[in-house]
């Protein structure tokens, strides 16, 4: 199966808006960036507010010990952490640092303590939660091994999805009642969103956007990337064994001030899984489509909702990722031109070199970790998905503009992230641009009115939460509060 898709892979796809995008290139040539696009957002009239309104001055006594193994990605992963402290402070609980299961798709087996600071994570919320990174002698027999070999007495295994704070308190207090302590696994999203105390909230708030933060080595190269993002200068580096790595030190304008550059991340989420899942035409023709649906039939055994639909459902939709080729026709519709700097944060893409080569035909500045940095400073995040992912987070956080190819948790928890710090952060309209893609008699002038327009409010402006929409991708108004 995974020669088949290899073999695929390989394919050069053909340009599946060939006169759109030679307009594009015509647009790029004209240089006409527009200097509004890295003008920064305006105060919208909030600030964050995660101080909780309790009045307690010390922790009640702890009912017991949480414990959580959380499976998913970093971003999953994340949300699940902010879920913890929130139950355990829910259940008047001591959370034990959680449990990071390996996932089987990246197969890294780096624990909390690899991505995150755990010294700063139990320093932010001592106040507001116990916390211990290791349970006790008396219970280091609950373990991940120990809940896997058998049914236990102690394991919590069917909460919900979102899950009320009442539940916890009727089915998992009992537990703590009896032994001390609780192990709920599976956990990923399992605390609701709505009918949730206001000092809950806001510690969700406090654990996503202040506790959490990156051990050193992730911070010093993620402070490393953007550095060489901003300030260029094309110069060879020697390292990477001759490899020609293009090497990027700070510039000194006329007045002998360093010249600080803007640039864009650009979160492709355009891998093999993601393909095959959307089950939409991405220009490969019918050996792709064979490829994709052989190996989504592998792998989810066809359960897989979209591919009941027809591409042009699909995309009419918004059900269908951004290819490289048709994101870099919306950023040039949106007015960047081929002296913008992007950053790519994504794991391996879809296609290869080949599948990224249109964009990077409209976008010759492209960079990711491998083109900024050496090997040797790379060292301590290969072959680590979560710690490469932690890399492309930072400085996601850090750069001018932040736009995604398509929602998923990286989207999400960046543009709650974003919102909160209120950053310029660009939400493609995908059932509108699904649409336009589609129309092929449209020329280049009428795509990028439609484009403009269809993005006017999708560049920042904040969005209130809905029900049952995640505090973590609208954060207003949960963690913030209106300005006087």
């Amino acid at each position: 199966m995974s020669q088949t898709v290899s073999v695929q892979e390989s394919i050069v796809p053909k340009p599946r808006h060939s006169r759109l995008f030679r307009s594009a290139l015509q647009q790029e040539n004209l240089k006409e960036q527009k200097s509004d696009l890295w003008t920064p957002l305006v105060n919208q009239g909030w600030k964050p507010c995660i101080d909780s309104t309790s009045t307690f001055s010390s922790l009640p006594k702890s009912s017991g010990y949480i414990q959580v193994f959380l499976d998913g990605g970093l971003n999953q992963q994340r949300m699940g952490i902010c879920d913890a402290v929130a139950v355990a402070k829910i259940l008047n609980a001591t959370l034990v640092i959680p449990y990071l299961e390996v996932n089987p798709v990246w197969k890294d087996t780096s624990s909390f303590e690899d991505i995150f600071d755990v010294d700063h994570f139990m320093n932010v919320l001592e106040d507001d939660v116990s916390i211990v990174r290791e349970l006790p002698d008396e219970y280091t027999w609950s373990t991940r091994e120990y809940y896997a070999s058998a049914i236990r007495s102690t394991r919590v295994k069917n909460a919900p999805l979102h899950a009320s704070a009442n539940w916890y308190l009727e089915y998992v207090s009992p537990v703590l009642e009896s032994y001390g302590i609780a192990a709920i696994s599976p956990f990923s999203h399992r605390l609701a969103f709505n009918n949730i105390p206001v000092d809950i909230q806001r510690l969700r708030c406090k654990v996503n956007f202040e506790a959490l933060t990156f051990v050193p080595h992730v911070i010093n190269l993620g402070d490393m990337l953007i550095n060489r993002l901003r300030y260029v200068s094309e110069i060879t580096s020697p390292h990477d064994n001759g490899v020609g790595m293009k090497y990027l030190k700070q510039v000194v304008d006329m007045k002998g001030v360093k010249a600080v550059g803007k640039f864009v991340v650009l979160h492709l989420r355009f891998d093999k899984d993601m393909a095959a899942h959307s089950a939409c035409d991405f220009g490969g023709g019918k050996a792709e489509k064979k490829a994709l649906a052989k190996y989504r039939k592998a792998i989810w055994q066809g359960r897989v909702m979209n591919s009941r639909f027809t591409d042009e459902e699909l995309r009419n939709q918004g059900r269908c990722p951004l290819t490289p080729e048709e994101i870099g026709l919306l950023l040039t519709a949106l007015g960047f031109d081929n002296s913008t700097r992007l950053y790519l944060a994504s794991h391996k893409v879809y296609g290869g070199e080949a599948r990224i080569s249109a964009l990077r035909k409209l976008f010759p500045q492209i960079e990711d970790k491998k083109s900024l940095a050496s090997a040797a400073e790379r060292a301590k995040i290969r072959g680590k998905a979560s710690l490469s992912a932690a890399v492309d987070y930072y400085v996601s956080m850090h750069s001018d503009i932040f736009v995604s190819a398509s929602p998923g948790n990286m989207h999400n928890a960046m543009v709650g992230h974003r919102t909160y710090l209120n950053l310029k952060t660009i939400r493609p309209n995908m059932a509108l641009l699904g649409q336009l893609f589609m129309n092929k008699s449209m020329n280049w002038l009428e795509f990028q009115a439609a484009v403009v327009e269809g993005q006017r409010n999708r560049l920042g402006k904040i969005k209130i939460r809905k029900e049952r929409q995640s505090i973590y991708t609208y954060p207003v108004p949960d963690c913030v509060c209106q300005q006087a």
